[in-house]
């Protein structure tokens, strides 16, 4: 039997909640010791949280869509990072963060999400070209007007070539 073609394949960004939280201590350590963050360093700030995906295969992957979801209006950036992070957290540099970065917003009143196409397209096919050379890919989202985590649910969906 012939195959209806390329299979398709979503995978999700989930929040690593470990990572979030060892780089907001990070945060509170150098305000408790009067420090200044390293030259370049990327802080976490409240509304930024780190997510990530677990590519479950790396190999022929083409770039389909974005799968995010926001139950309430608002508004997320999800920006990817270059840096593969070990377990004691080498500290993220904004140089690290990729661009562009995929912005997806609800309005009031709306259902429909929209998104800046062009960056989320470009951001989308560049993870294609990651996802052969990393397991794992992180990701900055910010969250503004009023969302947080528990509003987002997001994923990529891939063809497998």
């Amino acid at each position: 039997m012939a195959e209806d073609g390329p299979k398709q394949l979503e995978m999700p960004l989930v929040l690593d909640q470990y990572l979030t939280k060892q780089m907001r201590l990070r945060m509170e350590s150098l305000k408790q010791r009067g420090e200044k963050r390293q030259d370049g360093e990327k802080l976490l700030r409240p509304a930024e949280s780190v997510y990530r995906i677990d590519f479950i295969q790396q190999q022929r992957l083409q770039f389909e869509r974005w799968n995010v979801e926001l139950d309430k209006p608002g508004k997320v950036t999800i920006t990817g990072t270059s840096q593969n992070w070990t377990p004691d957290l080498t500290n993220l540099m904004t140089r690290q963060l990729l661009d562009p970065a995929a912005i997806f917003w609800r309005k009031e009143d709306s259902d429909v999400m929209d998104c800046n196409e062009a960056d989320a397209l470009e951001f989308g096919e560049r993870l294609s070209d990651l996802a052969k050379v990393r397991k794992v890919m992180y990701f900055l989202i910010t969250f503004s007007e009023g969302v947080e985590p528990d509003n987002l649910k997001a994923s990529v969906v891939f063809s497998q070539l």
